[in-house]
């Protein structure tokens, strides 16, 4: 708890130096946020935890990944897994699972059921106008998928006349980027274009990508009420990839570089479409935005090549509408919102197994060749959704505002399965060590069928000022997850016909897990320090987890597990001198499991894996001039551990990143970065392999990026 300490040391005497220049603080107190209600509202009315990237601060900073900014919000953060590929903890553990919701100007970037944990890659995150993350659960307005928070990357808005800039940077590790932008204004509105292309060799060995992303947005206003706002947004990814690839400790300090499974690799296309119809008559607001999206990717796994190898081609089709009806109400400055989400999505997969050739054994087994087996799961798969909502807020005196929500989600998937009920069995080679080991699998296969979920989560909350500069909040909120596609209908591997259909069966009775959060804030600006602290409990309730059947004694999933997770995060704004500001962003949490047996063992009261208690970042931004930047960052993971068990635990680390701009003439400026600054030797992530041999995924060394930018 050291660091921990030396943290909060330094922040306290930020805020007793904040109140010498109290002038220049960015105020909390006209925060603007329009994820945690669906509409533009001032943050000190919204009770939810809200925390944002400016738009400034991206372009500034351009990251060549979203670690690199998200942990500037307090109890969020995001772990590289290979490329732009992550893991995600908000409110719960480091994971891939699917308890996030990912939006593009409050879009779903994916249907519910073929969730992608690495959604903010099918963004153009450097190239946005900003990025809101909502904390907790939501989804009395967002629906499934919304239970650790919602990440919302906003658009930028187009120009009011004629602009573009364009930047290429290079670095270490054979980084090239290209970043262009420009639009132009009109009488009735204007565009923006934006175009990202991204090259690398990775730093380590078989981990190189290619990047093409786009977004165009054009507004047009019809007249002086009705705007209709189009977006264009796509994603080409062809990527290399051990995901994060762990190494054994001897490796990990000493050949970082080796990749243990450079057979792997990912290939991307995501494309979204939308038009928003938005008529403002004063009081009232009709807003009406139908949209499409189309998503496919490739997939030889790394992280199921141990146990479960196989190259899939997922594709999934949506077409939506999003339609609301908001109506304002001048006595007690009532609001009243009512909406539907309608979501349409054909999906299909079709999956091979595959025969690999290693070398070398244990958890340090590298994978160097495969060969294509034969075909274990091929259906196609239909998720439709209808989910109305109401969203009221009333304000009962000049300081207090309260609001509630309910939703209702009905969705169902429509199955059908290309292959006949019952299993399919493979028999493979895995050529190790030159050796040819047979093996035999079985692979679990449903019949055609329909599975359809419906729940009701509310939510209520209120805002309280006590002052002008201090500004109360509490809430209840409820979330939920409907099983994913996957889920339901691709169990995993099995090593006998029974036990695979056990799985089958198993999966098609999974329900939504549950979840409930209690929390209290409060926020605002005292001596010149803007302030948000907000303390939560967050339950989740019948999450899945597997447990042998104690009749037939087949390991099944089920929906048996319960998690605790409770915490206090903490953001801070403090001008120390003029042109020095610090801004810091920390959360303390507890993840435990309340009750989780599985077939293994019972691990009720334990802590959860891959869960920090600590994490914070602090950075420290100088401005003496209007063309000098300087910024120098301090992330902090705490401690976790690697297992169910609670046997061993990853120490956690320190990094420090130096950020920089320069204005050689108002047009053109020179940018960089130096990302782990000390060049400490870190992991993304850990954890213990099947053999329970702790495996480590080494982080980024010290990286030089360097580039240039124009405007005109």
């Amino acid at each position: 708890m050291g660091v921990e300490r030396h943290v909060l040391a330094l922040l306290s005497a930020a805020c007793a130096a904040g109140s010498a220049i109290a002038a220049d603080a960015e105020s909390i107190l006209e925060e603007v946020t329009v994820t945690a209600t669906r509409e533009a509202a001032r943050l000190v009315e919204t009770p939810a935890s809200v925390g944002s990237v400016k738009g400034a601060d991206l372009a500034a900073d351009k990251p060549s990944h979203p670690a690199q900014v998200l942990s500037q919000i307090p109890g969020a953060a995001v772990a590289v897994t290979n490329g732009e590929g992550h893991t995600t903890a908000i409110r719960q553990p480091f994971t891939t699972a699917p308890v996030y919701l990912f939006l593009e100007d409050g879009i779903p970037s994916r249907s519910t059921g073929f969730f992608n944990h690495n959604a903010l890659y099918e963004i153009n995150v450097p190239q946005a106008g900003g990025i809101e993350v909502n904390r907790g659960p939501s989804s009395a307005l967002y629906g499934s998928d919304a239970i650790g928070g919602v990440v919302n990357v906003l658009t930028r808005t187009p120009p009011t006349k004629l602009e573009a800039q364009a930047s290429v940077e290079i670095g270490e590790h054979g980084w090239k980027r290209a970043l262009v932008g420009g639009g132009n204004g009109y009488e009735n509105g204007g565009w923006r274009g934006d175009l990202n292309l991204t090259k690398t060799d990775g730093w380590r060995d078989d981990t190189g990508y290619d990047r093409k992303s786009g977004t165009l947005r054009w507004d047009h206003f019809v007249d002086d009420s009705t705007l209709l706002k189009t977006v264009l947004g796509f994603s080409e990814i062809d990527q290399e990839t051990g995901a994060n690839s762990p190494l054994i400790r001897g490796d990990y300090k000493h050949d970082p570089t080796r990749n243990y499974l450079p057979i792997a690799f990912r290939k991307v296309s995501a494309l979204r479409l939308s038009t928003s119809y938005e008529r403002d008559m004063g009081d009232s607001l009709l807003s009406i935005t139908p949209y499409v999206r189309d998503n496919s990717m490739d997939l030889l796994a790394s992280f199921a090549l141990r146990f479960d190898p196989s190259l899939a081609k997922t594709e999934n089709r949506s077409y939506g509408l999003m339609a609301k009806w908001r109506q304002d109400f001048v006595p007690l400055r009532a609001r009243l919102i009512a909406g539907v989400d309608l979501d349409v999505s054909p999906g299909e997969r079709r999956e091979n197994r595959i025969d690999a050739t290693t070398r070398g054994s244990g958890a340090s087994e590298e994978f160097i060749a495969y060969r294509v087996g034969p075909r274990i799961y091929d259906y196609d798969v239909e998720y439709r959704g209808i989910s109305p909502y109401l969203h009221g807020e009333i304000s009962p005196t000049e300081r207090l505002r309260l609001t509630a929500g309910l939703r209702y989600d009905d969705m169902r998937f429509d199955f059908d399965n290309g292959i006949a009920a019952g299993a399919v069995r493979t028999d493979t080679v895995v050529t190790r060590n030159g050796a040819s080991i047979r093996t035999t699998s079985f692979y679990g296969q449903a019949a055609n069928t329909t599975v359809s979920f419906r729940r009701a989560t509310p939510k209520l909350g209120a805002t309280y000022a006590l002052g002008a500069e201090t500004h109360l909040f509490a809430s209840y909120n409820q979330g939920f997850r409907a099983p994913s596609e996957s889920q339901l209908f691709r169990p995993s591997r099995a090593n006998s016909h029974a036990a695979a259909v056990a799985l089958a069966q198993s999966a098609l009775e999974l329900d939504a897990i549950k979840a409930e959060q209690y929390e209290l804030g409060v926020r605002g600006v005292a001596a010149g320090v803007s302030y948000d602290l907000v303390a939560y409990e967050l339950t989740k309730r019948d999450d899945i987890v597997s447990q042998r059947d104690p009749v037939t004694t087949q390991t099944i999933t089920t929906n048996a597990g319960k998690t605790r997770h409770r915490g206090v995060e903490l953001g801070l704004g403090a001008p120390l001198v003029r042109g020095l500001r610090l801004d810091a962003a920390l959360s303390y949490a507890k993840h435990e499991f309340v009750d989780w047996v599985t077939d293994r063992a019972d691990f009720g009261g334990n802590e959860q894996p891959s869960a920090p208690r600590f994490m914070s970042n602090a950075r420290l931004t100088w401005t003496p001039t209007d063309a000098l930047r300087a910024q120098v960052e301090w992330v902090r993971i705490g401690s976790y551990w690697l297992d169910d068990a609670n046997t061993v635990k990853y120490g956690g680390h320190n990094l420090f990143n130096l950020r920089g701009n320069y204005a050689l003439t108002p047009k053109v400026s020179l940018f960089g970065s130096v990302n782990n600054l000390t060049d400490r030797r870190y992991a993304d992530s850990a954890q213990l392999s099947s053999n329970s041999t702790p495996a480590y995924s080494p982080g980024l060394p010290r990286t030089v990026i360097a580039g240039v930018e124009a405007k005109w």
